[in-house]
């Protein structure tokens, strides 16, 4: 795409007029600082956002966030709002990896109190979290089991002894969407996943110690408990082989359906179903059913991490500050010209940002994290959504040319961060080479007024498949 084919329309706001093509429906819109197009126009994620506005259905606008990238049919980091009577469902505008998430648990220590036991920490928590391509747990469930995990999600670990009440008033949804359907995942689904609750997977997935290194809302961070110099844990991974194989199933079904439906895409991967039909509303119950068990998932890694943190500190048990969805598709009430209706709002690499929500943004190895807090305009220009990390710049290919992972780890461990992965080609994969600059991503959605910063984290520990 041509920069004269884009127009702005505030500092952080660019649109893409219906103008552009004739199919488009509504406008296509992007938040970037001016800086950030070049690397914007660098792949075709503009082009498949525009895709994306030619949806039947779409309500207002295609938008994406500023970490976006090229991905499955629907770019990273875009939001998309359909009517529920006209509009569609697509499993590319969820992704493979159902519910990919991330959660804050804190401590109440600071770094300097226990910055010797860093190391022995991160060891002990790469010990109990299993982690790597395909790996399982050795807490495996039973057919019944997984089943009541898939209704349930996170409450059904916390009811099996997995954590304590109050961590579920800390989970977007409360950890749990009640129109999931254990009957809509396939068995071969359901086999990949039934020993996988409570591992990392690979990829971008990790765990990572951090230090609060700066706070920029007093009141926001009080409220979530935060404090400068504590010690707090990220965890990212979501459904892994069981939310992948219910979008490989759903795609397969759609891609069938479209004709049916008199439904033309431009591009294949865009495959979808009127969100009414009976595949648009079983791929709705499998594709719930695969957020709960990410966030059953993440419930569990939590419950191992808390074990690991026992075993290295004492005491001092770890909270639940908040667990957000990033690739995940919610019926919720937007307000439209005036109108407030109910629409199916996709998220696919963009984190739901209500208002006085915490929004978790993982930065990548090496660089700074932040807390964000939703701010009310996110209702009134971003259908309540933000951006969910640095977005890559760099391909795991090109990564795994340019750099090498055991040079990589050495200069982690010389900033000070404990480092323990499976693999070296998989930590090259991840290198922070390979992703844009996180300030820079935050930065544009806070100028946006889309959230607002609360506090800045930076690793101390890193753990990886």
């Amino acid at each position: 795409m041509e920069r004269s084919s884009i127009r702005q329309i505030s500092g952080w706001l660019w649109e893409i007029p219906r103008s552009y093509r004739s199919d488009m429906c509504v406008p296509a819109r992007f938040y970037a600082s001016e800086a950030m197009l070049e690397q914007i126009l660098a792949d075709r994620s503009l082009e498949q956002l525009v895709n994306v506005a030619t949806l039947p259905g779409i309500v207002g606008f295609a938008l994406a966030m500023p970490d976006i990238h090229e991905g499955y049919g629907f770019p990273i980091g875009g939001v998309a709002a359909f009517d529920l009577d006209l509009g569609v469902i697509s499993p590319g505008g969820i992704g493979y990896d159902i519910n990919c998430g991330v959660r804050l648990l804190a401590s109440r220590s600071s770094f300097e109190t226990i910055r010797d036991k860093i190391p022995d920490l991160a060891s002990e928590i790469y010990r109990q979290v299993p982690s790597g391509v395909g790996r399982g747990n050795k807490i495996a469930f039973s057919s019944a089991q997984l089943d009541r995990v898939l209704r349930e999600g996170a409450r059904c670990m916390v009811a099996l002894g997995y954590g304590e009440p109050g961590d579920l008033d800390h989970i977007e949804s409360g950890g749990m969407l009640d129109v999931a359907d254990p009957s809509k995942v396939s068995p071969q689904a359901k086999q990949r996943g039934h020993d996988q609750l409570g591992t990392m997977g690979a990829g971008n997935h990790f765990v990572e110690i951090d230090r609060i290194d700066a706070i920029y809302d007093r009141d926001a961070a009080g409220r979530m408990g935060l404090f400068e110099g504590q010690v707090v844990i990220q965890l990212h991974t979501g459904s892994r082989g069981l939310g992948h194989q219910i979008a490989t199933d759903y795609i397969r079904v759609m891609n069938r359906a479209m004709p049916s439906y008199g439904i033309e895409v431009p591009d294949r991967e865009l495959c979808c179903a009127p969100f009414r039909s009976l595949e648009g509303q079983e791929y709705f119950s499998a594709m719930s059913a695969g957020a709960n068990f990410a966030w059953a998932n993440r419930q569990l890694i939590t419950w191992e991490i808390r074990q690991a943190w026992k075993s290295v500190m004492g005491s001092d048990p770890l909270r639940v500050v908040y667990d957000v969805a990033h690739n995940i598709a919610k019926i919720e009430t937007h307000e439209i010209d005036g109108q407030r209706r109910q629409l199916l709002v996709h998220r696919k690499g963009a984190t739901r940002a209500f208002p006085g929500q915490p929004v978790i943004i993982p930065g990548s190895m090496g660089t700074a994290s932040f807390v964000l807090e939703g701010e009310a305009a996110s209702m009134r220009e971003s259908f309540g959504s933000s951006c969910h990390g640095a977005g890559r710049r760099m391909s795991r290919t090109k990564a795994r040319h340019t750099v090498q992972g055991n040079q990589l780890r050495m200069e982690l461990e010389a900033m000070g961060i404990s480092v323990q992965a499976g693999s070296m080609q998989g930590l090259a994969e991840e290198a922070p080479a390979a992703y844009k600059d996180i300030g820079e991503v935050v930065g544009a959605v806070v100028s946006a007024g889309i959230a607002k910063k609360v506090a800045t984290l930076v690793p101390v520990g890193v753990m990886k498949g």
